[in-house]
């Protein structure tokens, strides 16, 4: 005999299953708003986290802050020079090089070039090395790591910038020590700097302008006046706009990242290895190629014009 189903029957499953689909559908609900308010939560945590310059949000400024902070990241210009010239050069030229700078020294461009490409190639070491350890279980805590691995990072590049400016002619960056704060000038010399590294336009332009009254022995105060609201403050604020944006998104993704640490790890030593090159190179192609750096070097139009303005 068929199992037949009566018509009351039919109805009664019809009202059970509905109410299980309500029930699922509401729980679903709780569960999401749930999850959009850890997110929440854990986002203002992180922003909390990173905030250095106390406004509020994630910035360029925040991250030169906790890089620079970080031990080993500041650079002694004259200590690095010495060490990187004193095995091929006398005495006499190295300290030339530290009083001025190579080119003033007679150092030949591609010297400096090669002692450039191997910073370039020590630093990418080290980051993509310290990206990978984060990454990994036992490495650091989850949530302490999304600043952590953002700060080794541009700590490195940081690191970098600093000594390809010093082998290309630039003076020491006061980047401040103990209680010593960062004076601005040095804070927009550096985000030009990263905004050099990512192709953000305008930067190498800055740098050109930057090293030209360097080079024609412009006094501090005037180049202060240039960085901090003269004619190559406006750059400085569009790199920072643009770094603001990628900056609040790369923590982010960096904090789901860490959620699958082993993943997380590989991809992201792959990832800094991969990127950190070429940002290197880009800033390097700015600084070899100005008054402070190539004694052929063409002054362009726009260089001039930034020197009148300030």
């Amino acid at each position: 005999m068929k199992n037949l189903i009566r018509p009351t029957d039919s109805e009664a499953i019809k009202t059970k299953l509905t109410g299980v689909v309500k029930g699922a559908e509401t729980a679903a609900t709780g569960l999401v708003e749930k999850a959009k308010g850890a997110v929440t939560k854990t986002q203002t945590s992180v922003v909390n986290a990173v905030d250095a310059n106390g406004n509020g949000e994630i910035d360029v400024e925040d991250i030169i802050i906790w890089g620079i902070k970080t031990p080993g990241v500041g650079v002694n210009r004259a200590d690095f020079l010495r060490k990187e010239f004193m095995k091929n050069y006398p005495q006499q030229v190295v300290e030339d090089a530290v009083a001025h700078n190579p080119m003033h020294a007679g150092i030949p461009r591609e010297d400096v070039d090669k002692i450039a490409d191997e910073v370039i190639k020590f630093e990418r070491n080290c980051v993509s090395g310290i990206s990978a350890a984060l990454g990994v279980p036992g490495g650091a805590a989850m949530v302490a790591t999304i600043p952590a691995d953002i700060v080794q990072y541009y700590g490195y590049m940081l690191r970098a910038a600093q000594k390809l400016m010093y082998l290309y002619g630039f003076p020491q960056l006061e980047t401040g020590s103990g209680t010593q704060q960062m004076d601005s000038e040095t804070m927009n010399i550096l985000v030009i700097c990263l905004g050099a590294m990512y192709g953000v336009q305008g930067a190498s332009k800055a740098i050109k302008a930057i090293a030209l009254k360097l080079g024609e022995g412009v006094e501090k105060k005037l180049l202060k006046t240039a960085l901090t609201k003269g004619s190559v403050y406006p750059v400085v604020k569009s790199i920072a706009r643009w770094f603001n944006v990628n900056m609040t998104k790369q923590v982010f993704a960096g904090f789901f990242k860490k959620a699958i640490p082993v993943v997380g790890g590989v991809v992201g030593g792959g990832i800094t290895y991969v990127t950190f090159k070429p940002c290197c190179d880009r800033l390097k192609d700015s600084l070899r190629d100005t008054m402070l750096s190539n004694p052929e070097h063409q002054i362009t139009e726009e260089e001039s014009i930034a020197i009148e303005e300030t």
